[in-house]
């Protein structure tokens, strides 16, 4: 079982809005196999809190417009640290650089398969000097 092309879709829509935002190091690992309440997780990081809500609400944001989607939960947006939004196909994880590399969901999470990203995201983040999956 592989993610479904909904979820391929919103995590597009939502690298993309990431990237607009500067945020660092997205990753997207197909978890369908793993977990039954989600497809995908998309994975992003930002330097401070203020950048981590702009990241969030831009997410949010274009998710809606483009995809008619919203979060059916969310959480941690009042510390602004690791903020996880909840779209039943998808969770997106945006954190503090710092709760990013002392939680390192990428290490839970290395045995999924990546799921690629636009190409206008990884140009960003090439741009940037910061990683972004191939």
């Amino acid at each position: 079982m592989t993610a479904s092309e909904r979820a391929a879709e919103l995590v597009r829509v939502a690298a993309e809005a990431a990237a607009e935002k500067l945020a660092d190091d997205i990753i997207a690992y197909d978890v369908s196999e793993q977990l039954v309440i989600t497809d995908a997780f998309l994975l992003c990081s930002a330097s401070n809190d203020r950048q981590v809500r702009a990241i969030v609400d831009e997410v949010e944001e274009r998710l809606r417009v483009e995809a008619d989607a919203k979060p059916v939960r969310r959480e941690g947006e009042r510390e602004g640290r690791w903020v996880l939004l909840d779209y039943l196909d998808i969770v997106v994880h945006v954190q503090h650089e710092e709760d990013r590399a002392f939680y390192a969901l990428e290490r839970l999470w290395k045995d999924c398969p990546s799921i690629e990203l636009p190409e206008s995201v990884r140009r960003v983040a090439a741009q940037r000097g910061r990683g972004a999956n191939p």
